[in-house]
This record gives structure tokens, C-alpha cells and sequence, in this order.
């Protein structure tokens, strides 16, 4: 009698008189998968294990992190440009008080990071 994995054309290749499954993951594109792709995945494995299974055994996970990575930094982008815009951090300001510019700016993307993990990563 065939098992369900043989009926559905599955094979096995014979190791140390054990009858092991040949299995193999679906071939993906290769996608660049930045630091937030990165920390999305240590929070599906830590916190959404089963989500991290199923994207991993489907062949989606890396096409998945590479659209979240995406996703995340055009929102860290646009969420700086609109903070900029709103406290009226200029280049003017940049060419009159180079470190006040940096201080504001290096705040605002902090404010950035906090939004972006907390909508998009940390979901």
C-alpha cells in the first residue's frame, strides 16, 4: 500500500536502511533582503513562528522580506522628508549650524525608525 506522500508522486531515497523523503524547496529569485527584511524575519521567528513555517516550506519567504524591506524603507524615507518639511530643517540651516542640523536630523530619524518598526517590522 502507497502512502498519501507516494500517491501524490512523492519519492524516497534510502539512507542507513531509512526510507527518507526527497524533498526539495520550490527555486525563488534571488531578492536583496535589507535590515529591516532582516529584523522582520528574527520577529516571525520569534513571535509568529507557524507565519515563518508556512512562508518558508511555500518558497515566499525571501520575496516576502525583500517587499517589506521595500516597503519599510520608502516609509522611513517619506516619513523623514514630511518631518523635515514640518520643523523646516532646511540646507540653509545645514550650511549656518552643520551640528544643529545634525542633531535634528539624526532625532528625526529616530522618530522615523520607532514609526517604521512599529507599523510595518513589529506586526
Amino acid at each position: 500500500m502507497k502512502s498519501l506522500f507516494e500517491q501524490f508522486g512523492g519519492t524516497y531515497h534510502n539512507e542507513s536502511n531509512y526510507l527518507i523523503p526527497n524533498f526539495t524547496l520550490p527555486k525563488s529569485e534571488e531578492s536583496d533582503i535589507g535590515i529591516y527584511g532582516q529584523q522582520h524575519l528574527r520577529y516571525l521567528q520569534e513571535y509568529h513562528r507557524l507565519t515563518y513555517i508556512n512562508l518558508l516550506t511555500s518558497g515566499m519567504l525571501e520575496a516576502y522580506l525583500s517587499e517589506i524591506d521595500k516597503q519599510a524603507r520608502e516609509r522611513f524615507y517619506r516619513i523623514v522628508k514630511q518631518l523635515k518639511t514640518a520643523q523646516g530643517i532646511t540646507e540653509q540651516l545645514k550650511a549656518d549650524s552643520p551640528m544643529e542640523w545634525v542633531r535634528k536630523m539624526n532625532f528625526i530619524r529616530q522618530q522615523a525608525e520607532e514609526i517604521v518598526l512599529n507599523e510595518l517590522i513589529c506586526k
